[in-house]
């Protein structure tokens, strides 16, 4: 049986390629430079390990594969691109692992005891800390990326699902599955300070993601039984988007004006407009989509508002597709120009 990865170009909101990969496909993360996606999935049924699937994005091929625990969830990359932590669940409902695979040889390098079913990964833009959701439990583990032990574990309430990071990495913002309430957590304390409501026509939450400007959040909620939905939240507003069947991961466009949602029971992908918050396209992928993660190729490597933005990358460019010519030609600029009027315009965002 052949499991397929869609790729959709997030420019013309079209199909232009699909990727075999593992068995159930779950969780997706992208190199900060954008030339690797990786893809978790699960060999079989039960009782058996898992895989991480490694894309070159230069011409959608599986270059290598990673082996691990049991059925692996989301993951998440390291800012310098050099490792991904994988949520792993075990298939006997005991506690859950993360494991650390080096990017440089495609193995594990660490395997970290976390909470029961864990989900969501995200880590710090400096790279210091991952923060993992239990979905089996009520707590968010934080993963020390330098010894790769967990320094803390949150007691958040009823099963958190999604996680998503602040773009200057100050707070993450935890989905709780049973509960239209997104919980604030400081990264410099790992303290809850803040609780964020929202409505939803649905009773369970899944993904969620937020604008590169850090003024949105996005969060997916499958049916169950009221309609499938996605929940805009501003600081001061609140708005529901409908979309197809059982929406879970979501993400969002670098330049923030679209976020695309995997709609899994419909086997296609919303495209909603953040100006008006509504569904502008929707696209027929591949059976059962999940896409839990930030699945979104960055369009460049630097963090929009840092004053090292623009240079990170103009280097990352450079050294992705030999030079500055050929990156605008492969991205689809005019000239070098155009190239860095569209960085400096991503960066100052």
């Amino acid at each position: 049986m052949k499991i397929l990865c869609t790729v959709v170009n997030t420019q013309t909101n079209s199909v232009v390629g699909s990727i075999q990969v593992g068995l159930y496909p779950f969780g997706v993360a992208v190199s900060p430079i954008g030339n690797r996606v990786y893809i978790t999935s699960t060999l079989c049924v039960t009782g058996c390990n898992g895989i991480v699937s490694i894309i070159d994005t230069t011409n959608n091929t599986v270059i290598a594969t990673a082996s691990v625990p049991d059925a692996p969830t989301g993951l998440a990359v390291t800012p310098d691109g050099s490792a991904i932590y994988v949520a792993d669940v075990e298939f006997t409902g005991t506690a859950g692992v993360v494991s650390v695979i080096n990017t440089a040889t495609n193995t594990v390098i660490a395997t970290v005891p976390v909470g029961v079913n864990p989900w969501g990964v995200v880590v710090t833009p400096d790279g210091t800390k991952a923060y993992i959701t239990n979905g089996g439990e009520t707590s968010v583990s934080v993963i020390n990326t330098q010894s790769n032990t967990v320094s803390a574990t949150i007691q958040v309430g009823s099963q958190p699902t999604g996680i998503a990071m602040s773009p200057d990495g100050s707070v993450v913002y935890t989905v709780l599955g049973f509960s239209s309430n997104i919980l604030i957590i400081d990264t410099a304390t790992d303290a809850i300070v803040g609780t964020i409501s929202y409505d939803s026509p649905s009773l369970y939450h899944a993904g969620i993601a937020i604008k590169p400007d850090g003024g949105r959040l996005y969060v997916s909620s499958p049916g169950n039984p009221d309609g499938d939905s996605v929940s805009v939240i501003n600081p001061t507003t609140r708005e529901t988007v409908a979309v197809n069947s059982h929406p879970y991961g979501l993400a969002v466009t670098p330049d923030g004006s679209k976020v695309f949602v995997a709609n899994s029971g419909s086997n296609n992908v919303s495209v909603i407009a953040t100006a008006t918050n509504t569904v502008i396209e929707t696209i027929p992928v591949g059976s059962a989509p999940y896409a839990f993660g930030v699945f979104i190729q960055p369009r460049f490597a630097g963090t929009p508002g840092k004053p090292n933005c623009y240079g990170k990358s103009v280097s990352a460019l450079a050294q992705q597709y030999g030079g500055l010519t050929n990156a605008a030609a492969a991205l689809g600029y005019p000239s070098v120009s155009a190239l860095q009027n569209a960085i400096e315009a991503y960066c100052e965002a």
